[in-house]
């Protein structure tokens, strides 16, 4: 067991149900159930992706590494954002401590600005994109896959780069940019699982093994050869990109529809109460 990836786990989760107990009985009708179970969800699919066999399976099939590099990038961010961590973490924080983060969190500090600027759309959406697509260069990934230390700056990397891209689409505390447009988020959605999809088809397409490591692993297992366990890997990579990214573009678009339909019946509203 990684006692590195363990304990930050085990410590985030214990002070976000903490704060989510305190904050409940606070405001009870503003803290919902279904947060605490999305914060779970998503510290889960951290562990499946760094504490399960798959981690060991990952150094053996390009398949299985590519399941855990969407875990990390395209399911645990979003759950997590979902949760609305921050209040919740904070709350669960002693009371010194919390006030001392929360002052470097206020409003002009130069971490709440960096954040800002890192979260800025299309800031966040290159940083996806280039995360993505540099790490599995040949040479990188070949890198990653013989350095212990360089893998998990990569899979540090990956996730980072996860939470950066969901910000503005899901948008928790603290809001750093005002309202964004879900018309603007879908494009901006549509644009990175555009890419994602590119990917998985250039690395299911290819007519020979592009990373080494996998030639003589490869084949010992359940009879899959190293070009197939790559053709999965690039699959998997653009059908987990497709379905998040679908489910994401539905949600927005009905959240889009149900503000416009309000719209007109809060004109009408203020038309009928304003002065005649």
């Amino acid at each position: 067991m990684r006692a590195e990836v363990l304990l930050p786990l085990l410590l985030v989760g214990s002070a976000y149900a903490i704060g989510w107990v305190r904050l409940s009985r606070r405001a009870p009708l503003l803290v919902r159930r279904w947060r605490l179970a999305l914060a779970f969800a998503g510290l889960t699919s951290v562990g499946l992706a760094l504490l399960s066999p798959l981690d060991q399976l990952a150094h053996l099939l390009f398949s299985a590494h590519m399941v855990q590099h969407m875990l990390l990038m395209m399911v645990a961010p979003p759950l997590l954002l979902l949760a609305d961590p921050l209040p919740m973490v904070l709350w669960g924080l002693p009371r010194s401590l919390r006030v001392r983060v929360g002052l470097l969190l206020a409003s002009g500090r130069p971490l709440r600005r960096t954040w800002r600027a890192l979260t800025w759309m299309p800031l966040a959406w290159l940083i996806s994109a280039v995360t993505l697509w540099v790490w599995h260069w040949p040479r990188a990934y070949e890198a990653a896959l013989r350095d212990g230390l360089l893998h998990d700056l990569e899979h540090l990397a990956f996730f980072w780069a996860g939470i950066l891209f969901w910000w503005p689409i899901v948008s928790p505390a603290p809001r750093l940019h005002g309202y964004v447009r879900h018309g603007l988020r879908i494009v901006y959605v549509v644009l990175a699982e555009g890419q994602h999809a590119l990917l998985g088809l250039l690395l299911s397409m290819s007519p020979e093994v592009l990373y080494a490591s996998y030639v003589t692993a490869a084949p010992r297992l359940w009879d899959l050869s190293p070009l197939d366990d790559q053709a999965w890997g690039g699959i998997i990579m653009w059908a987990t990109g497709g379905v998040v990214g679908l489910a994401t573009v539905m949600v927005l678009l009905f959240l889009l529809f149900a503000r416009e339909t309000e719209t007109p019946l809060l004109v009408r509203t203020a038309e009928t109460l304003g002065p005649r």
